[in-house]
């Protein structure tokens, strides 16, 4: 359904590259926004003022990447590539708030689909669209600065994974992280920017637990811990999340690859 793009307000959700590059696409185009500069679990109620006004304006919201907490009219548009939205064959967020724009193909420039790429499947998905080192490396470097990502963060990031527990033959990865900046750890051993590599990767931090591997696996992940979220390049592989300390996740991996290998 095409839209009068003059009626649509925008409503950025947690930051990352990508959203960051959705901001820089609204600049470029001079379409209104609303920018709070949230974090990840960014919700629709940040910003209920905002969207109340918007309405009774007789605008329409578009809301990107914001858990939706509040009674909105149909007319709202939600953008989303998380949990039931997420998947190899679904558009990102930036696709969707491109082709919102209706903007012409020719303007889905090489950094787009970067960051189109990253998103969706990170590392792998930015090697399976023939990225160069340098472009991933590049690409990757952005990622931790919208991030917010700090030189100590990093470096007990690499501590972290020089502690690294291989456990299944190797299948399964644990790195316990003194912080929740999980991108650190998934990049720093990716085989594409040089690392060791990994076939299936728990991140253990003080207040939340983070998978990253194959797909059965999250969605069997995301059944028995319901109320986290996932997403990645779905059905084959992706990340799940949870924000509290899982005290059996450990055991419930090594059943679950072990059965499904």
């Amino acid at each position: 359904m095409e839209h009068n793009i003059s009626r649509l307000v925008f409503f950025l959700g947690g930051y990352d590259l990508e959203m960051v590059t959705i901001k820089k696409l609204l600049d470029e185009k001079k379409i209104t926004y609303y920018d709070k500069k949230l974090s990840w679990g960014a919700k629709a109620s940040d910003y209920k003022e905002e969207i109340d006004k918007t309405i009774s304006d007789g605008l329409i919201p578009v809301l990107i990447e914001l858990d939706n907490d509040l009674e909105l009219p149909k007319n709202c548009i939600l953008i989303d590539h998380h949990g039931e939205r997420s998947g190899i064959d679904k558009p990102s967020s930036l696709r969707q708030v491109f082709d919102l724009l209706q903007l012409p193909s020719d303007q889905w420039t090489r950094e787009f689909q970067l960051v189109d790429a990253d998103d969706k499947g990170h590392i792998k998905a930015l090697v399976n669209i023939s990225a160069s080192k340098e472009e991933i490396m590049d690409i990757r470097k952005l990622a931790w600065q919208a991030q917010g990502i700090t030189d100590e963060q990093i470096e007990q990031g690499r501590l972290a994974i020089s502690k690294r527990e291989t456990l299944l033959d190797g299948k399964l990865t644990i790195v316990r992280l003194t912080h929740s900046r999980t991108a650190i750890v998934t990049d720093l051993l990716d085989p594409a920017l040089g690392g060791p590599g990994y076939e299936n990767l728990l991140v253990i931090s003080p207040e939340e637990v983070n998978f990253f591997g194959r797909g059965d696996v999250i969605f069997a992940l995301n059944e028995a811990f319901p109320g986290g979220w996932y997403g990645g390049s779905l059905p084959e592989y992706g990340y799940w999340g949870y924000d509290k300390p899982v005290s059996n996740v450990v055991e419930f991996l090594k059943d679950k690859i072990c059965s499904n290998s």
